[in-house]
């Protein structure tokens, strides 16, 4: 196992997860370098992806390197049965580092345990996706300026969302105050509700969007997740349950910033896109800088 795999974002210390943002300032600066000259770069999809699976490879060739690997697992010896194990292991013959998106909860840490070179989650199920936990907090940081004492409204599906679980325990090291808008199909599991008590984070629940987000910093909208379910009528049920339209902002913070992992369908209005709180186009394009740091730091590039 290469003990510089980033699986989970409780991988990284406080301290760990502020020097990947301070080296993402300096990214951001100057993203152009050849410090991955000669270093090949692996992307393995198993899920489709398209910010992730692009930002990762863009911050690869502005770092010099190169690229393989795939983006329909149809494509890849895995539609002829082979287990991750053994793909793992072979990838790991042509690359430095290995950066795979899986359906299965727990595959990215499998591959870590099994892999000679660095593994980075790029997204595992329902469970974790640290790389876009550190782009949320270099734009919170960015917007904010500060990652500390913020009021944080988390709303849609977060039941299965990987991102806003990722997000919960990352922030746990700078006091937020959450609050989390989900209909009761969705609502946070309580395992996570469980980690917010055990660190003191404080956090309420509701079930309605309308003007329970005045008091935040930052508004985290996320998508209903029509893969993530097995029952189909369950996801008709509850899919537009939420759209943040313009007017509704008309009481929010000066300060607020919408955030989205992307993709969205129905849950932001494109009316909302032209006001200066939108923040989720800026929010992907950080996400190059932030990869760029992160794929420095496991393969031990200063940057």
């Amino acid at each position: 196992m290469s003990k510089n795999s980033l699986v989970s974002i409780s991988d990284y210390s406080k301290e760990e997860i502020l020097a990947i943002l301070d080296s993402a300032t300096g990214f951001e600066a100057n993203p152009n370098r050849k410090t991955l000259d000669g270093k090949v770069v692996a992307t393995l999809f198993f899920e489709p992806s398209t910010r992730t699976r692009l930002s990762f490879e863009t911050a690869v060739i502005r770092l010099g390197g190169s690229i393989i690997g795939f983006s329909d697992a149809a494509t890849s010896s895995s539609s002829k049965g082979e287990t991750l194990n053994d793909t793992i292991h072979m990838v790991s013959c042509y690359a430095d580092v290995i950066v795979m998106r899986h359906p299965l909860e727990g595959a990215a840490r499998y591959a870590a345990e099994v892999s000679p070179v660095p593994i980075v989650n790029a997204g595992d199920g329902a469970n974790q996706h640290p790389s876009q936990t550190l782009l949320d907090l270099y734009s919170i940081k960015k917007t904010q300026g500060t990652l500390e004492n913020l009021n944080i409204c988390l709303v849609g599906d977060l039941k299965y969302g990987r991102t806003v679980h990722s997000l919960i325990m990352a922030m746990s090291h700078f006091n937020p105050t959450f609050k989390f808008i989900a209909p009761e199909e969705l609502k946070m599991p309580e395992e996570y509700k469980i980690f917010c008590r055990k660190h003191g984070i404080k956090y309420s629940e509701a079930t309605e969007l309308n003007n329970n987000f005045n008091d935040a910093d930052i508004l985290y909208m996320t998508r209903v997740q029509r893969e993530r379910f097995q029952d189909l009528m369950e996801y008709e049920r509850v899919k537009n349950v939420y759209t943040l339209k313009n007017k509704m902002l008309i009481n929010s913070k000066l300060n607020l910033k919408i955030l989205h992992p992307l993709p969205r369908v129905n849950e932001i209005d494109p009316d909302v896109d032209s006001n200066e709180k939108a923040y989720y186009f800026q929010q992907a394009q950080n996400g190059l800088y932030v990869r760029q740091a992160i794929i420095s730091k496991v393969m031990g590039i200063k940057s």
